[in-house]
């Protein structure tokens, strides 16, 4: 559901640039080219610049050496432009430099092809016969987390303790607090995990502290002993380290130590991104379910959601456009199935819950998303509107690729996603309480946002695979619904959770 917030994919990415066979526009000597950055506002459609390369001189294959950060942003179109100009001057102005040639692209087919390569255009958008940019991108993000399971051994009477760790370096200093064992001298700690980047910053030499204390409720933890140790220690053997408490070992001078904690096991293991997937060869493959319930009213009344404007689409092929905007750059034949249900169909006009909107069983692809609303139109006056509609079919079509795909996959090669258009009230869910008939549901409740999602039996979902998103709520008051902000927005919602149930499945299986 939407109040739940779902997290944002953002990550931190480098872009290196590099041009081939750029104009020659100096006379006694070659170019002097410069990369200039925009990236585009998606509400107000302005061209903002990001970055600039520095600049090379007589040079016309130039290799960049600045890179270029900018922050990604999966559910989120991000449009970049990259300028190149030949500087022989030192003002920050551009408009007495020579110009050679520019390119736009999202940044996700950059993403997508780990190395884009484009003609440079001229401004009227005509392709320069040799020149190309080529540019290279690189996830920042760090993505090694460490598993460390620890022992402890006391030799003082205690009731209760806990283990905290932090970082040696009070100037930098986070921590990580194990849960309370009671009343226990030889307690053993559950395992846990820590990223590498919070626990040391990375540093493998940096020193870590790590406090054994006696417990309180009231927060006045009495230390029981500590040790200090690093990274490369902790990884390479199992170890007992003596914990000291330096107010005791100056007050007996036959003192010690306060017990030992002893590391049975501590285990590096790289954690990846959704990038790092998709610099890998991951496909998002993408399905497209389109309801004609009755419940929609008379298609050629206004108040349809499926009325056929001529001026501008309806709701539906909005939130397509929107929706695919995005993940079209994912896909590289770009050919999108695409199914209708709950309608009544020609030559017969029997009722199905799944037929391609191309009616061609066989091959229900469309190529593009401007494929997916072509065949949607010339469906439209051909189908007789149908409901209640059942929802099972065409996501068990889904389904039966996603299980193939699964089946021969030996690494992450195949996602994927069914968008599914709807009113919002369906069969086939699951059995009632009788056992004998099908219950009418909402479509939210297959979101998990909002607790644990169980099946009829009572079982809980592995995994939240759903999120619904009510495209009215992007109808605000005063502001027109069909501006490019609020199609944003609601593709914005409808794909935010995609990284983390792409990293969370694979992550399930063990694929790297």
């Amino acid at each position: 559901s939407m109040a739940s917030g779902p997290a944002v994919c953002v990550t931190k990415v480098e872009l290196t640039i590099a041009c081939r066979n750029l104009q020659d526009k100096d006379v006694t000597s070659k170019s002097d080219p410069m990369c200039v950055v925009h990236l585009k506002d998606p509400v107000t459609k302005t061209w903002n610049e990001i970055a600039r390369t520095e600049r090379i001189k007589n040079e016309l294959n130039p290799d960049f050496s600045k890179k270029v950060e900018m922050l990604y942003y999966f559910e989120e179109v991000q449009q970049i432009r990259f300028s190149i100009f030949d500087i022989d001057n030192t003002s920050a102005t551009l408009d007495d430099d020579d110009f050679l040639g520019e390119t736009e692209c999202s940044l996700a087919k950059i993403v997508s092809s780990k190395t884009y390569k484009s003609p440079l255009m001229t401004r009227a958008k005509k392709a320069l016969s040799k020149s190309l940019i080529i540019v290279s991108i690189r996830s920042k993000k760090l993505s090694k987390y460490l598993i460390i399971l620890p022992l402890l051994t006391c030799q003082v009477s205690v009731r209760q303790v806990l283990i905290l760790f932090k970082y040696h370096l009070i100037t930098h200093s986070a921590s990580r607090v194990t849960e309370v064992v009671k009343n226990n001298l030889n307690p053993t700690w559950k395992p846990f995990v820590v990223p590498i980047q919070s626990l040391c910053g990375g540093d493998w030499d940096r020193k870590i502290k790590v406090m054994c204390n006696d417990w309180d409720s009231d927060g006045s933890h009495d230390l029981i002993g500590e040790f200090i140790t690093d990274m490369k220690e902790l990884e390479t053997s199992q170890k007992e380290f003596p914990c000291i408490n330096a107010k005791k070992k100056a007050k007996k001078s036959k003192y010690k130590n306060s017990g030992t904690i002893h590391v049975t096991g501590c285990k590096v293991e790289k954690q990846f991104s959704f990038l790092d997937f998709v610099f890998g060869g991951l496909q998002l493959n993408f399905t497209v379910g389109i309801d004609f319930p009755g419940s929609n009213g008379d298609p050629n009344s206004r108040d349809s959601l499926q009325f056929m404007d001529t001026v501008r689409p309806n709701e539906y092929l909005q939130a397509l456009s929107a929706v695919g905007a995005v993940v079209q750059d994912y896909d590289t034949d770009k050919m999108y199935p695409a199914l209708g249900f709950g309608a009544k169909i020609p030559p017969h006009y029997a009722v199905s819950h799944e037929f391609p909107l191309n009616f061609t069983p066989d091959n229900p692809y469309c190529q593009g998303i401007e494929g997916i609303i072509d065949g949607y139109k010339r469906a439209m006056p051909v189908l007789k509107f149908w409901g209640p509609t059942n929802i099972s079919p065409i996501i068990n079509h889904v389904a039966r690729f996603a299980y193939q795909a699964q089946s021969n996959d030996t690494s992450p090669s195949n996602y994927y996603i069914l968008l599914i258009l709807t009113d919002g009230g369906h069969h086939g869910y699951g059995r009632n309480k009788t056992g004998h008939s099908w219950s009418i549901q909402p479509a939210n409740m297959l979101d998990g946002d909002d607790g644990v999602l169980r099946a009829p039996s009572g079982q809980p979902v592995a995994r939240d695979i759903v999120q619904f998103v009510p495209y009215r709520e992007y109808k605000k008051p005063n502001v027109n619904p069909h501006t490019q902000a609020s199609a944003a927005a609601l593709a914005k919602a409808v794909l935010a959770e995609v990284p983390g149930q792409v990293t969370q499945y694979y992550r399930s299986r063990g694929m790297q």
